[in-house]
């Protein structure tokens, strides 16, 4: 297993959805690639591990994902996945099960710190019609909660994505792409942005970049 060593670089593990991945960015791929931007400003060489799929759930992590973690000796995992178990209908119950059988099987395989990303309110995402919208935001809050208690049970890392997006979405448009459902470069970039602090701590802190 390895050590996250001070100032060395980061080899970074992303397990999640289509977001991991970057679908519906013109360029500059999903969030994992744009924190790994920010990573590379302060620790240069460090090198990216991606085993995001788009459609996944944790039904899907636990299937294709999380096995494959040992292979990159990680310094950094994040975890952000949910949407879909959301839109499939999991209950919040299943979902906090899968959930502790991912970090589990992650733990057999590295100590590295792990970011784990709460699930933005896409509620008002222009796919979503607006009839669907309170229902949609409800089941987010209650897989949010599942997530906050399940970071705070494993003292996981926990970037909050959904106050700001709640706030900002309704009122950026660009934010998303053609399919009114996926986030755009301007979108992804802002995933980031938000990430980035949490991402900083599970480094060790005290970096600066942007």
């Amino acid at each position: 297993m390895s050590e996250l060593v001070q100032g060395a670089p980061v080899v970074y593990a992303a397990l999640g959805d289509s977001t991991g991945v970057g679908v519906g960015a013109r360029k500059g791929g999903g969030y994992p690639a744009r924190l790994l931007q920010r990573i590379e400003r302060v620790r240069p060489g460090s090198r990216l591990f991606n085993l995001c799929a788009s459609g996944a759930t944790t039904e899907g992590v636990l299937r294709t994902q999380v096995g494959r973690v040992g292979e990159a000796s990680p310094t950094l995992v994040t975890l952000g996945i949910g949407i879909n178990d959301v839109t499939r209908q999991l209950s919040p119950e299943q979902f906090a099960r899968n959930l502790e059988e991912i970090v589990a099987r992650l733990r057999e395989q590295t100590a590295a710190p792990l970011v784990v990303s709460n699930l933005p309110d896409v509620s008002h995402a222009p796919a979503v019609p607006a009839f669907l919208r309170d229902e949609a935001r409800r089941r987010i809050i209650l897989f949010n909660e599942r997530l906050a208690a399940f970071a705070a049970r494993h003292g996981l890392f926990l970037a909050d994505a959904f106050e700001k997006s709640a706030a900002v979405i309704p009122t950026h448009p660009e934010f998303f792409s053609p399919d009114g459902f996926h986030p755009s470069d301007e979108g992804y970039e802002f995933w980031a942005f938000e990430m980035w602090p949490t991402v900083k701590r599970a480094l060790g802190g005290g970096e600066d970049g942007t």
